[in-house]
């Protein structure tokens, strides 16, 4: 009887043995929301973090300057993503109430405007870095937090520059007390009051998707019209 040549103690003893599946990463959800008082005007966004079990774990607003609501959105979403691959998070859930936002992100709409394009080109290259990335549409209701931080910034930016506005008038008028002389000056008629107007500023500013620009922020009431002087200049070569 032929004899069995001796098999190597221990080989494929665990040959048929799989490999355990590693444990899915948690699921942090982010809402996100951005918004602009004038769109374009003063904007900001909000953005309310929470872990796999629904706790809270940040809470993040920015004023970003004079934008469109759009662009806040999108610099909402960056921001949330930004967060999440700083501490490590590899599966992300986007809540957003933005249809336009969330359609784009997902390739059902296209991204036509020239502001809103490098903001996504880069939303998307940072949702490929994630594990598990989700975006999700939201109803308003939904989405209040991230809302109520975004309109915080913004709460928070005007009371800073009114409240700079009131410092700079008093002091003016502690220094026209303190200098004036002995002898009041006469009084200005009515008539010359009223017909003293603020002298016109120029702003620079910039069209684009059918919508023009300011390059500096203006403090203006909602509402406020105004005169604008069009000047066209050559774009540099």
């Amino acid at each position: 009887m032929p004899r069995r040549p001796p098999t190597p103690r221990g080989k494929d003893l665990f040959a048929e043995a799989h490999a355990e599946p590693k444990p899915a990463a948690a699921t942090h959800r982010a809402n996100i929301d951005g918004g602009s008082r004038g769109n374009p005007g003063p904007a900001a966004y909000g953005v309310v973090i929470r872990d796999g079990r629904g706790e809270i774990v940040a809470k993040l607003k920015k004023y970003i300057g004079r934008m469109t609501n759009n662009v806040a959105e999108y610099y909402g979403l960056i921001a949330a993503m930004d967060y999440a691959q700083s501490h490590g998070i590899r599966a992300l859930r986007i809540e957003s109430d933005s249809e336009l936002l969330v359609k784009q992100m997902r390739g059902q709409y296209k991204v036509k405007s020239e502001d809103l394009r490098p903001l996504f080109e880069r939303a998307q290259k940072m949702s490929k870095g994630f594990d598990s990335f989700r975006i999700e549409h939201v109803y308003r209701e939904q989405n209040r937090e991230a809302d109520a931080l975004a309109n915080e910034a913004l709460d928070e930016t005007e009371g800073k520059a009114s409240g700079s506005a009131a410092a700079k008038k008093t002091e003016l008028a502690g220094s026209k007390t303190s200098s004036a002389s002995p002898k009041s000056e006469p009084a200005r008629s009515k008539t010359e009051a009223v017909s003293s107007k603020p002298e016109p500023r120029k702003i620079q500013a910039r069209f684009r998707g059918g919508v023009l620009y300011l390059l500096e922020d203006v403090e203006l009431p909602d509402g406020m019209v105004v005169d604008v002087s069009i000047h066209l200049r050559p774009k540099p070569v």
